[in-house]
């Protein structure tokens, strides 16, 4: 089937959770990197791997697939990686769980998101931190809430890695570097502290990957 490609940025938190998800897998990947800030996802060649000109694009058993969440449903079927819990409500509760930060606070947070809005504003240049922090923070909170309708596990919804726990590191790298302060969220605390000794996220960690 050939090698697998990721083309992907360091900074994009969907990149990190494919990143992840492929370690997790044991799969060695060469990473190609589409540098969003020199615009390269606007390039005729990566709109040609991907029209919506994001990343990550993942070439994988004969097959190119986008969408971060889709990429990590397809790895999780297909390499029996357990992300989900078995029992349906459990798995429904998880993904939600997941689809709070991935589908609700990463969006708005997107960086050319920010910019854009905070541009209208006629303010710009001091903006964006002022937006990330509105939103980034009440969303860690709700997490923070969802998570205690589940057992206290090591992760955040089982004894191994799963989705909510690839879809929250990220956040929390975006949640330090525009300084959110979460230090008072004991259960997202506790799944940061042991995601990181894990090595599939310790090696995916944007600071290894630029």
């Amino acid at each position: 089937m050939g090698k697998t490609v990721l083309f992907d940025y360091w900074r994009s938190s969907a990149s990190y959770r494919v990143r992840i998800a492929l370690n997790l897998a044991g799969i060695a990947f060469e990473s190609v990197p589409i540098d969003l800030v020199k615009g390269e996802h606007r390039t005729t060649a990566h709109l040609e791997r991907n029209p919506q000109g994001l990343v990550p694009v993942l070439d994988i058993d004969g097959l190119r697939l986008t969408q971060s969440l889709a990429i990590l449903d397809y790895l999780d079927e297909t390499r029996q990686l357990g992300l989900s819990p078995a029992d349906p409500g459990d798995r429904a509760r998880a993904r939600a769980l997941a689809q709070s930060v991935a589908v609700d606070v990463h969006p708005v947070c997107n960086l050319q998101v920010a910019k854009h809005a905070t541009g209208l504003s006629g303010n710009a240049e001091d903006m964006p931190k002022a937006w990330m922090q509105h939103f980034i923070r009440p969303g860690l909170q709700a997490f923070e809430r969802l998570l205690a309708g589940f057992e206290q596990t090591p992760y955040c919804t089982g004894d191994t890695p799963g989705l909510a726990d690839i879809c929250l590191m990220p956040q929390l790298y975006n949640a330090r570097r525009w300084e959110v302060d979460f230090a008072d969220l004991p259960r997202i605390c506790a799944a940061e502290a042991v995601c990181a000794q894990h090595p599939a996220f310790a090696a995916a960690h944007p600071d290894q990957c630029r």
